[in-house]
C-alpha cells in the first residue's frame, strides 16, 4: 500500500518567505509531514493517543485526579452515560457507608452493647467494602445458641460395632435428644439458652417439663379466655363495648361520657340520647347505661333471687351461669316496667341489648341524683320522703306484685323534690319463697334509715311491716315475729306446689294472698 502525506510537503532547500506567507491561513505550514499507512489512521487506539496530546498540550497546568473507583480498566466503556451514572451512585453509596461506619463507631465506643447501621447502608453485598472485623448479622451459619442437629439412628437401632455400638436407648443419645426436643415447647414457656450446650436431659426430666410446658399453655388460654369474656373491673369487655359501638353507630346514642357508678353486680355509664328508630318510642334527652359485670364470681349468690321466681325458673340454668347475668337484667327491666305503670318514680326503661340496660338519667348535666344517705334534707323534707317511701313500699307490694329485696337509703335517689327508686333487678313477688324475708329486712332498713333521721313518726320494722303486706302478725319480739312469717312462707309454698302458683297470687281486689289465714 502506497504512503499517503498527512501534511503537504516543505521542500527543505527552500528559504524563508515574505512574512504575510507565514501569516496567511493559506500558506505552506512549516510542520514536517508524517507519513503513516493507512491502518495506523483508522486505529482507535492511535486515535485516542493524538486525543491525550492535545489535551495535554492544552491544558498542561490540570493536576491528574488520584486513582479511585472512576478508574477502571480498559475493558469498560466509559463513554455510556448509565456506566457513568452508575459509577457516580456507587461512590456517593461508598462514602455514605463509610460515614454510617464512623457514627456506629462513634456511638458504641467501648461499650459491651452495641448497634449496627448495617440496614441503613447502600452499597449492594457484590461491592461490599465492609472491613473484615465488621460482624455479619445475617449469617447464622454458625450461631452459637442453635442447637446441633441430633445424629439420627438407624433404622435398625444402633449404630457401631462389637464393644462400641451405640443403641437408640443410650443415656447420652436420648439426653441430647430431649435437649433439642425443647425447642418445640411453648414460645412463652421460657427454656433458657441450655440448648447450645452439651445438655443432657433424662426421661422424667424431660416429660415433667413437657407437663409443666402444656399445663402452663392451657392456663394461658384460659386466662386469656377469661380476659376476653368477663368484664374487667369498670365492666367493658370486648363485646360490652361492641354494643355501645352499635347503639351510637345506630344513633340511639349520640355519645358515651363516662361511669357514673360502680357496684358490685354492675357499672353505671351516662351518655346523651339519640334518635329513635320507631316514632312512638321517644329517647330521653340524658340516659343511664347499667353493664351488669359478666365477672362470674359476683353472681354466686345471685341464684336464689332467679331460681324461685316463676317469671324465670324453667329458664334458670345452674350450669351456664352467664345465662343468669342477661336474665339479671332481663328480670330489671320487667321490674321497671312494671313499677312505670303503677306510676312509681324510677327510671325509663329504654331498650335491652343482652346484658347493657339503658334508661333514662335521674339527674342533671351529667350530675347523677344524691342517694338519700348523702342528702341533707329538712326536718319537713325528711317527714314527706318517709311518707313517700312508705306509699311506693304499698304500692309496690298491692299494684306492682313486687318487693323489692334491697330497700335501704342507698338505693333510693332524691331527685326534684320525691324520692326515685332504683336496682331492681334482685326484686322477687310475695309468692317467692322468701318474699316476706326479704320484704321484712327492707322495712327494717327504712325504719331505722328515717327513725336516725329524727321521722317521729316512723313506725318500727314490725309495725311497717305490717302496713305494707297488710298482714296482722302480732308478736312481742322479733324472734316470734320472724319466725311466724317462716310459718306463712312455708305454708304458701306448700299450697303452691299443690294448686298451682297462679292460685297464690293477688286476687282481683288487691288483697293480699294465701298469707293471711
Amino acid at each position: 500500500m502506497e504512503s499517503v502525506g498527512v501534511a503537504a510537503a516543505t521542500p527543505p532547500d527552500a528559504g524563508p518567505g515574505p512574512a504575510w506567507q507565514s501569516k496567511c491561513p493559506w500558506g505552506t505550514p512549516n510542520t514536517t509531514s508524517i507519513s503513516c499507512s493507512l491502518a495506523d489512521v483508522m486505529s482507535e487506539q492511535l486515535a485516542k493517543e493524538l486525543q491525550l496530546e492535545e489535551e495535554n498540550a492544552a491544558f498542561p497546568e490540570v493536576v491528574a485526579v488520584a486513582e479511585g473507583p472512576f478508574i477502571t480498566g480498559e475493558n469498560i466503556d466509559t463513554s455510556s452515560d448509565l456506566m457513568l451514572a452508575q459509577m457516580l451512585q456507587m461512590e456517593f453509596d461508598r462514602e455514605y457507608d463509610a460515614q454510617l461506619r464512623r457514627e456506629e463507631k462513634k456511638i458504641n465506643g467501648d461499650s459491651k452493647v452495641s448497634i449496627s447501621f448495617e440496614n441503613y447502608r447502600k452499597v449492594h453485598p457484590y461491592d461490599s467494602d465492609s472491613s473484615e472485623d465488621e460482624v455479619d448479622w445475617q449469617d447464622t451459619r454458625h450461631d452459637p445458641y442453635r442447637a446441633d442437629k441430633p445424629t439420627t439412628t438407624p433404622r435398625r437401632g444402633f449404630i457401631g460395632k462389637g464393644k462400641d455400638i451405640t443403641t437408640k436407648h443410650d443415656e447420652v443419645v436420648c439426653g441430647r435428644k430431649n435437649t433439642a426436643r425443647m425447642e418445640n415447647f411453648a414460645p412463652e414457656f421460657q427454656v433458657g439458652d441450655g440448648i447450645g450446650m452439651d445438655l443432657k436431659l433424662s426421661n422424667q426430666v424431660f416429660n415433667a417439663l413437657k407437663q409443666h410446658a402444656y399445663s402452663e399453655e392451657r392456663r394461658s388460654a384460659r386466662l386469656h379466655e377469661k380476659k376476653e369474656h368477663s368484664t374487667a373491673e369498670k365492666a367493658v369487655d370486648p363485646k360490652t363495648r361492641l354494643l355501645l359501638y352499635k347503639m351510637v353507630n345506630a344513633g340511639m346514642l349520640e355519645t358515651i361520657t363516662g361511669c357514673i357508678s360502680t357496684g358490685k353486680e354492675s357499672v353505671v355509664f351516662h351518655a346523651y340520647g339519640g334518635k329513635s328508630a320507631t316514632e312512638d318510642k321517644v329517647i330521653p334527652p340524658e340516659c343511664a347505661i347499667k353493664v351488669f359485670k359478666t365477672t362470674l364470681n359476683e353472681f354466686k349468690n345471685r341464684d336464689k333471687y332467679i331460681k324461685d321466681d316463676y317469671r324465670f325458673k324453667d329458664r334458670f340454668s345452674k350450669l351456664n351461669p352467664r345465662k343468669i347475668i342477661r336474665m339479671w337484667a332481663e328480670k330489671e327491666m320487667h321490674n321497671l316496667t312494671r313499677m312505670q305503670n303503677a306510676g312509681i318514680p324510677c327510671p325509663q326503661v329504654v331498650i335491652l341489648k343482652k346484658h347493657v340496660l339503658v334508661m333514662s338519667f335521674i339527674g342533671k348535666d351529667q350530675i347523677p341524683a344524691p342517694k338519700l344517705k348523702d342528702v341533707t334534707l329538712s326536718s319537713e323534707d325528711m317527714k314527706k320522703a318517709y311518707y313517700q317511701t312508705l306509699s311506693m313500699m304499698q304500692q309496690l307490694y298491692k299494684e306492682c306484685n313486687l318487693v323489692h329485696a334491697d330497700l335501704s337509703e342507698y338505693n333510693m335517689l332524691w331527685h326534684d323534690g320525691k324520692v326515685w327508686l332504683i336496682d331492681v333487678s334482685q326484686s322477687v313477688e310475695p309468692t317467692h319463697p322468701h318474699g316476706l324475708e326479704f320484704l321484712f329486712r327492707d322495712c327494717r332498713n327504712v325504719a331505722q334509715f328515717f327513725q336516725k333521721g329524727g321521722v317521729a313518726e316512723a313506725l318500727n320494722e314490725r309495725e311497717l311491716f305490717n302496713a305494707v303486706s297488710g298482714l296482722n302478725i302480732t308478736a312481742d319480739n322479733e324472734v316470734d315475729f320472724q319466725a311466724e312469717i317462716e310459718a306463712l312462707e312455708k305454708m304458701n309454698e306448700d299450697h303452691v306446689q299443690n294448686h298451682g302458683k297462679k292460685l297464690s297470687t293477688f286476687s282481683s281486689d288487691g288483697d293480699p294472698p294465701i298469707y293471711d289465714e
